[in-house]
C-alpha cells in the first residue's frame, strides 16, 4: 500500500505519519491534510488575513507586549512546516513587529529528521529573521520535553519553566545552544531546555503577562500537553502528595502568565484557545458506519498511539460511537523505548486475545506502537526486538482469530523501522520513510485474495467488505478484495486529460511569466494533485501512464 504523498493527502513525496495514516485508514478516502491547506493559504495570500493570527499580532502591538512563536523547528513536515513559521515571521514584520517583539522558541526535531540536523534548520530560521527583520530565537528545547504526548509531566515541566521562568541551560545564541547540547551528548530530540541570551548577556524575554503565544504545530497530538499547562486552571490543583507514578505526576506551576494563547490548528475537541485553521470532521468513516449498522467495535492501544486509534481514526470525533468501547494501556516508564523495545505490547496482546475470545465485538482496531516508536530511536538491535515482539503478539492474536472463525488484516500506516541506517551518511535513520507498507489478510471468505496496488484509503472499504456491510458514498476508497483493476474513478482517464493538461500548462506559463495570479497557479496545482490520484491508478493504460509522467514533471516545476 502507498502511505505517503498525494495518496494520503500530503504534498508529493512527503512521508506519511501516524496521524495522517489513521485519518486515511478510518475515513476510507484520501484526506487532504491541514498542512496542504495551510500551504495553499500562504500561496494565495489568505494566510496573511487570518483573523486569529491577526488578533494575536494586534493585541501585542496595541499593548506594547510580545508575540511568542513556538513549535517544531524543522522541515520534517510531520508536526510542523518550515514554510508556516517563515510565513508567520513575514506576517509579523508586515505589521511592524520587529526584533525581540517576536520571540521564537525553537523545539528541535531529530526524530522526523536526522538527529543532528538542527543546526541547518536554526541557521535557516535566523536567515529568515534577517530577511524580515522580525524575531529573535529566545529558547531552544528538544521535542522530547516540549512535545511529549504520554503524560510524562516532568518532561513538559522542563519546557514550560524554560518558556515562562528562564529555567535551564543558557547560551549566547541559538547556534551555540545546539552546539553545547551536542557536546553534552544530546541529539536534536533531546536538547535540554536552553535560554538564549542577548548581546548584553541578558536572557531573551520569557512568556509574560499580556503577551500572545502562537503554537504553530499543525499536528495536534504532541501539542496538547504543553497547551494544557498554559490553559487549564485546574492543572495543578489537588496534586497528590506521594504519587504512585512519579513520571506521570502533574507539577506545580510557579508561574502562570496571563496570555492570549492560540494554535495553528485545533488540538482537541474541547479546546478553549482559538485556532487559526478549523477542523474538518469526517463523517461516514469506518467507525461511524459500523455503529450505524448496529455492530460493536473495540479500539485499543497503549498511550503513545491511543489518540490515533480513537480521535484520528474516527475522523476528528473525540466521543465514542454507539457500541464502541476503548481500552488504554499505559506505555512503559522508560526514558527511551529502545530500553524496553516490546513496550506494552504483551499487555495489549493479552487484552485483545481476551476480547476476541469473548465474541463481544464485531470489529477490533488495535495499534502495536513499538515498531514505530523504537524505530525512531535509531537503535537497530532494539528495533529487531520490537519487530519480534510484534510478531509474537500477532501470532497469539491469529490463533484467537482462527478459534472464533474471524479475519485479521495486518497493515502499517507508514514506514519507519524497515530502514534503520541512512544510506548516504551511514548514521542511524530515525525518521519515517516513503516506502510502501505491507497488507496481509488472514481468514475471511474462502479463496479471498487481495488485489495488487492500493492505498490506506482502501482499508476501510476492505474491512466493510469482510463484515458484509455496505460502503457509504463518502468513502472513495475501494475494497482490496478482488482482481487488480482501476476501480478508483469511473471516468476514463483520457476523458479527463484535456482539462487536466490545459490547467497545468496554463499554470506553468503563469508561474514563469506571472501572467496568472498566485491563486490560479495554486488552484491548478491542487487540481493536478487530485488528478494524479486518479490517473496514476491505471498504470496498465498507456495514455494514463504517459499522463502521469507528464503531470509529475509539471508538478515538480510548479513546486
Amino acid at each position: 500500500l502507498t502511505a505517503h504523498g498525494t495518496d494520503v493527502g500530503l504534498p508529493p513525496g512527503v512521508m506519511g505519519n501516524s496521524e495522517v495514516g489513521h485519518l486515511n485508514i478510518g475515513a476510507g478516502r484520501i484526506v487532504f491534510q491541514d498542512s496542504s491547506l495551510i500551504d495553499n493559504s500562504i500561496a494565495t495570500g489568505d494566510f496573511f488575513g487570518n483573523e486569529v493570527i491577526l488578533e494575536a499580532i494586534h493585541r501585542v502591538k496595541n499593548a506594547g507586549t510580545r508575540l511568542h512563536l513556538m513549535g517544531l523547528t524543522s522541515n520534517g513536515n510531520v508536526h510542523a512546516s518550515e514554510g508556516h513559521y517563515f510565513a508567520l515571521l513575514e506576517m509579523a514584520a508586515r505589521h511592524g513587529l520587529h526584533g525581540d517583539h517576536v520571540c521564537f522558541h525553537a523545539f528541535t526535531d531529530g526524530r522526523d529528521t536526522p538527529p543532528d540536523s538542527g543546526l541547518g534548520f536554526v541557521s535557516r530560521l535566523l536567515e529568515q529573521m534577517m530577511r524580515t527583520g522580525a524575531g529573535c530565537v529566545a529558547s531552544v528545547i528538544g521535542r522530547y520535553y516540549a512535545m511529549d504526548r504520554d503524560k510524562r509531566w516532568p518532561r513538559v515541566k522542563q519546557a514550560y519553566e524554560c518558556l515562562t521562568q528562564g529555567v535551564g541551560h543558557t547560551a549566547p545564541d541559538a547556534i551555540s545552544a545546539l552546539k553545547n547540547a551536542y557536546e553534552r551528548g544530546e541529539s536534536d530530540e533531546f536538547v535540554g531546555a536552553t535560554v538564549v541570551l542577548d548581546e548584553k548577556g541578558t536572557p531573551r524575554p520569557r512568556i509574560a503577562d499580556g503577551d500572545a503565544v502562537l503554537f504553530f504545530n499543525y499536528r495536534s497530538d504532541r501539542g496538547r500537553e504543553l497547551m494544557q499547562v498554559f490553559l487549564n486552571p485546574d492543572f495543578d490543583q489537588n496534586l497528590p502528595q506521594n504519587p504512585e507514578d512519579v513520571e506521570r505526576a502533574p507539577f506545580k506551576r510557579n508561574a502562570r502568565p496571563d496570555v492570549f494563547f492560540a494554535t495553528l490548528t485545533r488540538y482537541s475537541e474541547d479546546q478553549s484557545a482559538p485556532y487559526a485553521f478549523g477542523p474538518r470532521p469526517l463523517h461516514d468513516g469506518l467507525g461511524e458506519t459500523i455503529a450505524k449498522a448496529g455492530k460493536t467495535q473495540l479500539r485499543i492501544a497503549e498511550t503513545e498511539k491511543y489518540p490515533h486509534v480513537t480521535f484520528f481514526f474516527s475522523g476528528g470525533f473525540e466521543t465514542p460511537w454507539n457500541g464502541e468501547q476503548r481500552v488504554l494501556v499505559n506505555s512503559p516508564d522508560v526514558p527511551t523505548y529502545d530500553l524496553q523495545p516490546e513496550m506494552s505490547a504483551p499487555e495489549v496482546t493479552e487484552k485483545v486475545v481476551a476480547a476476541i475470545l469473548s465474541r463481544k465485538f464485531d470489529a477490533i482496531i488495535l495499534n502495536f506502537a513499538q515498531t514505530d516508536m523504537v524505530g525512531h530511536t535509531g537503535v537497530l538491535e532494539a528495533a529487531i526486538k520490537a519487530v519480534e515482539s510484534a510478531d509474537a503478539g500477532l501470532g497469539e492474536i491469529l490463533r484467537a482469530i482462527e478459534e472464533v472463525g474471524g479475519a485479521l488484516l495486518v497493515i502499517a500506516d507508514h514506514g519507519n523501522c524497515e530502514q534503520m541506517l541512512d544510506p548516504k551518511t551511514g548514521k542511524p535513520h530515525t525518521a519515517h520513510t516513503t516506502n510502501p507498507v505491507p497488507c496481509v489478510l488472514f481468514g475471511g471468505p474462502s479463496a479471498a485474495k487481495l488485489r495488487d496496488g492500493g492505498r490506506l484509503a482502501d482499508i476501510a472499504p476492505t474491512l466493510l467488505d469482510l463484515m458484509g456491510l455496505e460502503k457509504p458514498a463518502a468513502m472513495t476508497g475501494v475494497s482490496l478484495l478482488g482482481e487488480s483493476q482501476n476501480q478508483v474513478d469511473t471516468l476514463d482517464p483520457s476523458a479527463r486529460a484535456p482539462d487536466f493538461g490545459a490547467m497545468l500548462q496554463k499554470a506553468v506559463a503563469g508561474s514563469v511569466n506571472a501572467a496568472l495570479s498566485r491563486a490560479e497557479v495554486v488552484a491548478a496545482l491542487r487540481e493536478g494533485e487530485t488528478r494524479l490520484v486518479y490517473v496514476c491508478e491505471n498504470q496498465e493504460d498507456e495514455l494514463a501512464a504517459k499522463l502521469a509522467d507528464s503531470a509529475k514533471n509539471r508538478l515538480n516545476l510548479l513546486q
